[in-house]
């Protein structure tokens, strides 16, 4: 049993004041306050969804509150934190408003009614807080003002002429915009975002109080994961700063290297984890690490996903064993409901959306402009399409090529879910499906039994009778493309494919997956595309390919990854979008 003063796991707890007083560990981010301070006064974050966002912005309500000024109450808050022995002069000097957009209701018909209801009560929890500062009289005239924007206005109002100062803070402001966008489609969105939108408005009325001479309202900070809102909402960005691609913010939120090892170091010395620190990270970091905000900061800092290191750690605490599945549910939820908003045409040809997954797919990366500000209306562009898969976490900075940014696919859990866009985009084009039980129980097979070519043969009879996705079958990367993606899909390997490994190397390495440690078989694959024409060549790229496989087959990353697996040299020639021909090499033990 665990003992009770050992700091608890704070996963799914985003309230700063609980993990304070209750003993629960948190990952410092005090010393960004002086950083934040020397920015601009109003500040705009866009990070992934369960990132610790919302941890970031209670704890800065609970230093700026101006109810926790007295020394007892800071110390009980913050004793154990960097900006303890290091205060700034804004300590506790504000009242703090604060809104979460995340539960407003976004049928249209009930949308303007629980975004009133959400501020009214954002707007009643300020006056519980604050009444002392203002009259008798501040409650009830607060609370009989009809609207949000109204009460918006009063309470600046009101608090301008008393000298006193606001700090906002606007928690996934874009939550059921989104939301909108992805269920409902662009008409509701634009309903709420432009013209006489109630959304629109809000925003226009919060600007005017941040422009004028004097005003109460001194700081803001907004996060969210998109900018597509806050650029509608304000006619183009420019109600705040957008910080999300500063240097000095890359590891503002999510958890870098050096602050996880010091985290279970903490753990490890409390005697509580059944395996070491070089342990855990080594099997963190392909699944939860390699998020970079900032491209001056690739190769200096990459950031893990918190919300997936609680998630795992907790779950070793708990049982002793790391997690069967190491995608936490929440995390493969948030992603399933982006499909949506990204799922933006049904064609497959070069110019379309879906090929700019496939491209990533295929090359490991693609290249373009990072965007800090589009509409809903130039969402589709490429590189505002590319610019929101990054703000969603789909992709990360990897580096540069031409003076353009690469975008690469960050770790295994964001490539299961790319490959999860491709072939759901296949189906919603009516290109292509298989029968993932039909796939599973076969790759079961070839994981237990050896049995490789019934996974080939089964996915060669579909592309005959599926004439529609030929199109899309044209060229060896293509080919490759399509593989990794449904092949990626299931539990049995983990599919390195060679960008991944380095140049050289096979084309695909059927990697065991480490948490099924009976898996009889692993696989070396070689795909070999040749053109109609040319189908007298398929025994040559036989030879070709078995030679490859064989150089391979000795290799580092396969001989320390493979375990008690049998290795299996195989390959398969596609000519068009026809298979051809199946091979295997000796079989290597």
């Amino acid at each position: 049993m665990i003992s009770q003063h050992v700091k608890s796991i704070p996963y799914g707890i985003s309230d700063y004041e609980r993990i304070s007083l209750r003993n629960y560990y948190y990952v410092d981010k005090t010393h960004f306050i002086p950083q934040i301070e020397r920015s601009v006064s109003y500040f705009f974050l866009i990070r992934p969804r369960r990132f610790g966002k919302s941890l970031l912005l209670n704890m800065l309500d609970a230093y700026y509150d101006i109810n926790n000024e007295s020394e007892d109450r800071f110390k009980a808050l913050f004793g154990e934190r960097w900006i303890f022995q290091n205060p700034t002069d804004l300590r506790a000097k504000f009242l703090i408003l604060r809104f979460n957009f995340s539960g407003v209701d976004t049928q249209p018909e009930n949308m303007q009614r629980t975004f009133e209801s959400h501020c009214a009560f954002q707007f009643k929890e300020f006056a519980d807080r604050y009444e002392r500062f203002f009259g008798n009289e501040f409650r009830k005239t607060l609370t009989e003002l009809p609207t949000a924007t109204d009460k918006l206005q009063y309470v600046n109002t009101e608090s301008t002429r008393l000298g006193l100062r606001i700090y906002l803070i606007i928690d996934e402001y874009d939550n059921f915009t989104n939301s909108i966008l992805a269920n409902i489609g662009t008409k509701a969105y634009k309903d709420a975002t432009h013209g006489e939108g109630f959304y629109r408005y809000f925003f226009n009325v919060l600007k005017l109080i941040t422009t004028g001479n004097g005003m109460a309202l001194e700081r803001m900070f907004i996060t969210g994961v998109s900018p597509v809102t806050l650029d509608d909402v304000t006619s183009g960005f420019n109600i705040g700063t957008n910080y999300t691609t500063a240097t000095w913010f890359n590891g503002l939120v999510g958890f870098s290297e050096q602050e996880l090892r010091t985290m279970l170091e903490y753990y490890y010395g409390q005697g509580v984890l059944t395996m070491t620190v070089d342990e855990i990270v080594k099997d963190m970091k392909p699944w939860y690490d390699n998020y970079c905000f900032a491209l001056r900061s690739h190769g200096q800092e990459s950031m893990y996903n918190s919300d997936m290191v609680l998630y795992y750690l907790n779950w070793l605490i708990e049982s002793g064993f790391p997690p069967d599945e190491m995608v936490d549910k929440n995390i493969r939820t948030d992603y399933n409901k982006l499909h949506y908003l990204i799922r933006t045409d049904y064609e497959l040809d070069a110019g379309s959306n879906l090929s700019v997954i496939r491209e990533i797919i295929e090359k490991g990366y693609t290249t373009g402009v990072l965007s800090d500000g589009f509409s809903v209306d130039e969402m589709l562009k490429p590189d505002n399409f590319k610019s929101l898969l990054y703000y969603f976490g789909l992709v990360t900075i990897v580096g540069t090529e031409f003076g353009d940014i690469q975008l690469g696919i960050p770790n295994h859990t964001v490539r299961e879910q790319m490959y999860t866009y491709l072939v759901k985009g296949l189906v919603d084009a009516n290109a292509f499906s298989l029968d993932f039980y039909e796939l599973n129980r076969l790759m079961r097979n070839m994981a237990y039994r050896g049995d490789w070519k019934s996974v080939f043969t089964y996915i060669g009879t579909e592309l005959k009778k599926q004439s529609r996705l030929r199109q899309f079958m044209d060229g060896e990367a293509h080919v490759k493309t399509f593989i990794l993606a449904y092949l990626g899909l299931t539990n049995y390997y983990q599919l390195m494919p060679e960008y991944e490994m380095g140049k050289g190397y096979a084309d695909f390495y059927f990697r065991p997956n480490p948490r099924l440690v009976d898996i009889e078989y692993a696989y070396l694959l070689e795909v070999k595309y040749i053109k109609r024409a040319d189908v007298a060549m398929t025994r040559s790229m036989e030879v070709e390919a078995g030679e490859q496989l064989l150089k391979y087959a000795s290799d580092e990353i396969v001989t320390s990854t493979i375990g008690n697996a049998k290795l299996k040299l195989i390959t398969v020639v596609f000519c068009g979008w026809e298979i051809v021909s199946m091979v295997e090499e000796e079989s290597i033990t």
